[in-house]
């Protein structure tokens, strides 16, 4: 290993144990959140359908999804996907996303320590503003800032 790697190694593990020290954030905290979320989701009259539209079984799922969170909160590097390339065909738009996050932020707040919910939540809402840029630009709507994707069957629901 070369003395740059070593460092950036060395800054990562830093970064990580800074965030760990902060938040409290564990492997267990990240499944917990996961599990109970997707908990949610599946019993959301508008988020179930296009999951279930997409999801037969949960178990590899709610794995990649730990995997995911697991990178995304602790740059462990668990997760090796594409996630706009899983989200591209969705039918989803910004009702979808703003379900998503108020789903998300309500489990992160009751299942997490302070610090670790306002983590998993600055995350949720970067992660998702980018899935619903990505989505639009794919179907050749670009949003400004501010203006959300509607699906065109959606008409004026907001």
């Amino acid at each position: 290993m070369s003395g740059s790697e070593a460092e950036m190694r060395a800054r990562r593990a830093a970064i990580v144990d800074e965030i760990v020290a902060r938040t409290g954030i564990d492997e267990a905290m990240i499944e917990r959140l996961v599990h109970r979320f997707y908990d949610a989701v599946r019993a959301d009259p508008l988020l179930a359908p296009v999951f279930a539209a997409r999801i037969a079984d949960w178990g590899p799922h709610l794995a990649r999804m730990c995997a995911f969170w697991s990178s995304v909160a602790l740059m462990t590097g668990r997760y090796h996907g594409q996630p706009m390339a899983k989200h591209l065909p969705l039918a989803a738009d910004g009702r979808h996303f703003d379900r998503w996050l108020a789903l998300f932020e309500a489990t992160a707040r009751r299942e997490c320590p302070p610090a670790a919910a306002a983590h998993f939540v600055e995350r949720a809402q970067r992660i998702a503003e980018s899935l619903e840029l990505g989505m639009a630009a794919a179907r050749g709507v670009f949003l400004r800032p501010g203006e959300r994707f509607r699906l065109p069957d959606a008409g004026g629901a907001g």
